[in-house]
């Protein structure tokens, strides 16, 4: 009880302290010091803050708790002060109370239970990152290389405590199809619409030959076009865009060499880093929900999971729905009930006696 409240008291510190992605300084003072109150000691690379268990062996393996304390800016549709941490009705109130405090707080609560057993089969280290709303280079990307081997991670986001076990990937293409300006009343030129046009049936109707279990297809929608600058002379470039949702069947790279073998165009990432996930469903903390009765899932929308190079799960208190919403919100029974469940699901992985 005592580690509910010191949590919900956190998240409403949280709250009132704005943390826009990459001015998170201010909560990154606010965790640090938190933990330090517990006992727990520190390190900080930027706006990250994390710490090992008290009792951290190198010769065991690790499981990183992870979220984030960055928030997206509120919204104009705001009824209530966005940085007031409002309570009514069972509901704490605020921007990042959902996406993603609860999940955030509820995680170091776990962890400060754990934090003085001496005999876990498993290290334990709490990263609290930056940046994740912009998946900017910041964050758990910048963090990675200064933390030991980590053998498995608990990503914390609002998933009403479902566990999704794989999560989709993301490529933004730039694309340019290249054609011969001429002039439009004569047969002239090679028209670069045409030519895009072509593109872009191909992405709207081509299936992969392999599909995901848990995420079903790769996903690619052209969502920008423009092409041409006057209506008589044919143009010679017609650049769009396609959104690209990977899964773990395929990485980033491997679906962009496809693409590439399959449209006459130009075809540029921004970026190939934000790659899809996966666990293998035997995997023990996968075991463990299931025994726990959690339902399991491929979530579509992206997290810092994409910037883990080891297995994960994405699993925590609230929900995406109430995510970058007017007037966000979590349930303080659901941060409860998630420092619960995640005190269970450990437990059945990296206590002796499970």
């Amino acid at each position: 009880m005592e580690l509910e409240q010191k949590a919900i008291s956190l998240l409403r510190s949280l709250i009132e302290t704005p943390s826009l992605s990459r001015e998170e300084n201010e909560t990154a003072e606010l965790i640090e010091g938190f933990l330090k109150e517990q006992g727990a000691i520190t390190q900080r690379l930027g706006n990250n803050i994390w710490a090992k268990n008290m009792h951290f062996d190198e010769l065991k393996p690790i499981v990183l708790l992870n979220s984030h304390h960055d928030t997206v800016k509120p919204n104009s549709g705001y009824t209530n002060d966005p940085f007031e941490a409002l309570e009514m009705d069972g509901k704490l109130f605020g921007l990042g109370s959902n996406d993603a405090g609860g999940s955030l707080v509820a995680l170091i609560a776990t962890f400060l239970h754990f934090y003085p057993k001496p005999d876990l089969k498993y290290n334990l280290i709490i990263a609290a990152t930056a940046e994740e709303e912009i998946s900017g280079s910041g964050g758990i990307e910048s963090l990675i290389s200064h933390l030991p081997q980590i053998d498995f991670a608990i990503v914390g986001e609002p998933t009403q405590m479902n566990m999704a076990i794989a999560e989709k990937g993301l490529m933004v293409l730039d694309c340019v199809a290249h054609g011969q300006a001429g002039h439009a009343a004569r047969n002239e030129g090679v028209n670069a619409i045409y030519k895009a046009l072509k593109a872009i049936e191909w992405f709207r109707n081509f299936q992969f030959p392999e599909e995901s279990e848990s995420l079903g297809p790769v996903k690619m929608s052209v969502t920008v076009i423009g092409g041409g600058e006057q209506h008589n002379v044919v143009p010679d470039e017609c650049r769009f865009v396609v959104d690209v949702r990977t899964t773990d069947v395929y990485s980033n790279k491997e679906t962009l060499e496809v693409i590439r073998s399959n449209v006459d165009c130009e075809v540029k990432p921004r970026s190939t880093r934000l790659n899809p996930s996966g666990i293998n469903q035997e995997h023990a903390i996968v075991q463990a929900g299931k025994r726990l009765g959690v339902k399991t899932y491929g979530s579509p929308t992206l997290s810092d999971q994409a910037l883990m190079p080891f297995p994960s799960v994405k699993i925590g208190p609230g929900d995406s729905a109430r995510s970058h919403t007017a007037d966000e919100f979590v349930y303080t029974n659901e941060i409860k009930e998630g420092i619960k469940l995640y005190i269970e699901l450990l437990s059945n992985v990296i206590l002796k006696e499970a």
